[in-house]
């Protein structure tokens, strides 16, 4: 059944945990599933979605999302994409190509990025999508719900004007909360 649904959160929210989850579904109930991740996601390796809960699924890494298009074939029906955010804008064609087709597509990202900017093409996609499920993290600080990815450098907040990819896990990114959440500066929404 073509669909499109966006898993969205802060980093530690379970976005991969979830889209491996979605797959796995799939797999039970007979269907042919396809997953990807950018090929910078090579936090553990290459050839799998890696959750930060252990869980996996095998995954082909690539940087250019057109690329995408030359391993589906007529008998996949669900296409899960991981790290979604990381790839440029064309993967909102692929993506629409893939709807056209009749595939099921389950993208997985984060919704914003470290300064508090919605990230990539992650916008578009939650517009597009006929599902969002926006998942919440803990707070490292407070404990309550984090919508929030805190980038640390040195054990203190980056700067808004830091580079904006920066590849890692919980040696330099925590999950804050609205409240616990630092920058230096805010994005000026009226200017873009």
């Amino acid at each position: 059944m073509k669909r499109l649904e966006v898993v969205c959160g802060s980093m530690f929210s379970g976005k991969s945990e979830e889209l491996i989850r979605r797959l796995r579904r799939a797999e039970i109930a007979k269907q042919n599933i396809l997953a990807f991740k950018h090929s910078w996601d090579m936090r553990k390796n290459s050839d799998h979605i890696d959750a930060h809960s252990g869980d996996k699924i095998k995954a082909i890494a690539l940087e250019n999302p057109l690329d995408i298009m030359n391993f589906i074939y007529p008998e996949v029906q669900v296409v899960g994409i991981d790290e979604v955010q990381f790839f440029s804008q064309s993967i909102v064609t692929v993506v629409l190509n893939l709807l056209d087709q009749g595939k099921r597509v389950i993208v997985a990202g984060l919704d914003l990025d470290f300064r508090g900017v919605p990230f990539g093409s992650m916008p578009i996609l939650m517009s597009l999508a006929d599902n969002v499920t926006k998942l919440a993290a803990v707070c490292m600080n407070c404990g309550n719900d984090a919508h929030f990815t805190q980038r640390l450098v040195n054990g203190k907040p980056a700067k808004f004007n830091d580079p904006l990819i920066l590849i890692g896990a919980q040696e330099c990114y925590q999950a804050r909360c609205r409240e616990c959440y630092v920058i230096d500066q805010r994005m000026k929404f009226d200017q873009i």
